[in-house]
């Protein structure tokens, strides 16, 4: 673990798995401390112990980001645990693709609850306390998918698509005061497409996801954003495997 005067209280969602497990061990190790959340708490127990056996600070928490309440519990806890929260890694998410036509309405519900009022939930309730203490820092984890639009993907692309523009208009908002970055990953190792319930969108993505990135290529850009100094706003970062097109 590498400790620096500029050690934040920086709080993961969709900490268990994937991209959101990588950031909390790549930023644990540059001696940030972490408030981890997610639903699979037993992965996050072993993680957090994974990191503390590495010198790292780590606490964890069941969260739900659909719920607004439990998202605000999450963010006292952390500042009850740590004093303070400087960065908020607003990263759950879901991507259950498939054709319009299938008229799979529940799965289109659950990626906006998760995708976008996941994100707006954790602004709600981090960005009082943030101007409250003259600063923190957003990262909002979305896609390639918010910037083209796939089939099987439109549902899920309009998500990043609005992840994008709410953390545009946030940025504008509050230049000078608050910090905003949004990490846009191409084609990563992730438990996402698991979720996939369509046969043929499932096959698809898997010739989709034959090249693809290790997680650890997302936290390490995550890490770029939150280790500027704070008059250094890092506002977007697209990432993609250098053998893919898309």
């Amino acid at each position: 673990m590498t400790t620096t005067d500029t050690a934040r209280v920086v709080a993961v969602t969709g900490a268990s798995s994937g991209i959101g497990a990588a950031t909390a061990r790549r930023l644990a190790a540059d001696g940030h401390r972490l408030l981890l959340g997610a639903r699979r708490t037993d992965r996050l127990e072993t993680l957090a112990k994974e990191i503390s056996a590495a010198g790292g600070t780590a606490a964890f928490r069941r969260l739900d980001v659909t719920d607004a309440a439990d998202v605000r519990s999450f963010v006292s806890a952390a500042r009850e645990r740590y004093g303070r929260l400087d960065v908020v890694v607003n990263n759950a998410g879901v991507m259950p693709l498939s054709p319009l036509a299938a008229l799979r309405t529940d799965e289109w519900d659950r990626m906006i609850d998760v995708n976008l009022r996941g994100v707006l939930h954790g602004i709600a309730a981090a960005l009082p306390v943030m101007r409250a203490q003259g600063g923190g820092h957003f990262v909002n984890v979305a896609s390639v998918g918010a910037y083209e639009v796939s089939p099987t993907a439109a549902v899920y692309c309009a998500t990043k698509f609005a992840v994008r523009a709410v953390s545009e208009g946030l940025r504008q908002e509050s230049a000078g005061d608050i910090r905003v970055t949004l990490v846009s990953p191409g084609v990563t190792e992730s438990e996402l497409a698991d979720a996939i319930s369509d046969p043929a969108a499932r096959e698809a993505m898997k010739a989709y996801r034959a090249v693809a990135l290790p997680a650890s290529a997302i936290a390490d850009a995550i890490a770029y954003a939150v280790s500027q100094p704070p008059q250094v706003d890092v506002n977007e970062i697209v990432v993609r495997p250098s053998a893919s097109a898309q």
